[in-house]
C-alpha cells in the first residue's frame, strides 16, 4: 500500500508536469496553425504511463489551454480527440515488447490525421456538412501530423529517458528503506 500510494504521487507530479510543458508549447507554438507539442505530449504519456493517464492529461490540457486561447463547441471534440490518441498510445506503451521509435513517429503521424477527422465532427455538429469541412483542413492536419512527428523525435527519447531513469532511482530506494 505504501508504494501504490508513492506512485500515484509520482504519475500525478509527471502528469503535472507533462500538463505544464503541453499547455505552454500550445501557447508558444500558436503562432504556427496546428502545430504544437500537445498531441506528442499525450501519446508519450500513453506510452509510458498508461491510458488512464493520458487521458487525464488530454482533459487537463485542454481545459487549461482553452482557458488562454478560448473556449467553443470545439473544445469538446478536442477532448475526444486527444483522449482517443491517449487511450491508444496508453494501450501500445502496454506492448510486453518495446516499441520502436520509428512505430512512434508514424503513430504521431498518423494521429495528426485522427485528431483531424475528429475535429471534423465540430462542423458537422453545427452544420451538418462534414466533407467541404474535412477535406478543407487536410492541409492544417498534414501540418499537424509532421509537428506530431518532429515533436516525438524531440521529446520522446529524454522524456523517456528521465522518466524511467527517476522511477528507477525512486524505486529503488523506497526498497532499501
Amino acid at each position: 500500500m505504501h508504494t501504490n500510494k508513492h506512485m500515484n504521487t509520482y504519475k500525478l507530479t509527471l502528469l503535472a508536469l507533462l500538463a505544464t510543458l503541453a499547455v505552454a508549447g500550445r501557447n508558444v507554438f500558436a503562432f504556427l496553425p496546428n502545430v504544437q507539442p500537445v498531441t506528442s505530449l499525450i501519446i508519450i504519456c500513453g506510452l509510458l504511463l498508461g491510458p488512464v493517464a493520458a487521458i487525464s492529461l488530454a482533459l487537463l490540457t485542454t481545459f487549461l489551454s482553452n482557458m488562454l486561447l478560448g473556449m467553443g463547441i470545439w473544445t469538446i471534440w478536442q477532448v475526444v480527440s486527444w483522449s482517443f490518441i491517449g487511450l491508444i498510445s496508453g494501450l501500445i506503451g502496454k506492448y510486453p515488447k518495446k516499441v520502436p521509435i520509428y512505430v512512434i513517429v508514424l503513430f504521431a503521424v498518423f494521429s495528426g490525421y485522427l485528431y483531424g477527422l475528429i475535429i471534423s465532427l465540430t462542423a458537422y455538429s453545427i452544420s451538418g456538412s462534414f466533407l467541404p469541412y474535412y477535406l478543407g483542413g487536410l492541409i492544417f492536419d498534414t501540418s499537424h501530423a509532421i509537428g506530431n512527428g518532429i515533436f516525438i523525435i524531440l521529446l520522446y527519447p529524454p522524456i523517456s529517458y528521465f522518466f524511467i531513469k527517476y522511477a528507477k532511482n525512486r524505486f529503488s530506494l523506497q526498497n532499501t528503506n
